[in-house]
């Protein structure tokens, strides 16, 4: 039989094991999708998606997104920054998904004129830009759009976490990796830094040209150069971030040392087609 005290101290870990799990979101059906569905390639720079299995597991898609809808504001703002930017990383990137989902179906037809529709590719391109747009994602009791929630995490002051850019997917090509586990507030420093050397290895987004003397980049950093200069790790230009992250940029020394010097940058066109498995 417990005494008095053991009775106190149980009572105490439970209650503190609850505290715990309060301030925290429980990401595991997402990661489970995840861990099934999406496949990473060439050490992580790349990831393909296989909607077509998503799809038939779309309910539990929708569970993660209503459990995501139940978290009220109040709740939210009581976990720490990095459980609230995990949070809204794994909603942006299961929104996408949902988006997808929704259009796959239009999207298939598609692909299946391609050979007497030769604007098949950018008609498809068009609907994913646009439906960015719509407002489809319920969050803290209102709806939102894909360009809302991004903008909720981008708002200066909230995170200033430029590294997000490497792990808000799109559902492209030109998207950094979809990473094949949920985001949590744990991991999320070695996740999002993973996740930027990933992207900067792949010379097929990212590159230093030895020949032009010419750094190469994903489109990614013209659309976002803002948030690459407010004051993340005291640096107020792309080129201290590149710099920063010169190795995983250039792949011999010569060229690593030219990245600190680049008199030029060029910004690579974004691949907005599917990256479906």
């Amino acid at each position: 039989m417990m005494t008095i005290t053991q009775l106190i101290l149980a009572l105490l870990l439970c209650f503190a094991s609850h505290n715990v799990l309060a301030n925290r979101f429980d990401h595991l059906v997402w990661d489970e999708l995840l861990r099934a569905h999406v496949v990473t390639k060439n050490q992580g720079q790349t990831s393909q998606v296989n909607y077509l299995g998503i799809a038939q597991y779309h309910s539990q898609l929708q569970q993660y997104l209503s459990q995501l809808a139940k978290v009220k504001k109040s709740n939210f703002f009581n976990w720490n920054q990095s459980e609230q930017l995990a949070f809204l990383i794994n909603a942006y990137n299961a929104a996408t998904i949902e988006m997808i989902l929704r259009s796959y179906s239009s999207l298939f037809v598609l692909r299946a004129y391609a050979p007497v529709t030769l604007s098949w590719k950018s008609r498809l391109i068009s609907m994913l830009k646009n439906q960015r747009e719509l407002g489809f994602i319920s969050l803290f009791g209102t709806v939102l759009s894909l360009n809302d929630v991004e903008d909720m995490i981008r708002q200066p002051g909230n995170f200033d976490e430029p590294r997000i850019h490497f792990a808000l997917h799109q559902g492209s090509i030109g998207s950094p990796a979809l990473l094949n586990r949920a985001y949590t507030g744990i991991e999320l420093e070695n996740q999002l830094e993973k996740a930027t050397r990933n992207f900067l290895s792949d010379r097929s987004r990212n590159r230093y040209n030895e020949e032009t003397k010419r750094l190469e980049v994903s489109e990614i950093f013209d659309w976002y150069s803002e948030d690459f200069e407010r004051g993340w790790h005291g640096w107020s230009s792309l080129r201290q971030f590149f710099t920063h992250y010169r190795d995983s940029l250039a792949d011999t020394p010569q060229a690593r040392e030219s990245v600190e010097e680049y008199a030029d940058i060029q910004f690579l066109e974004f691949n907005w087609l599917l990256n479906e498995n």
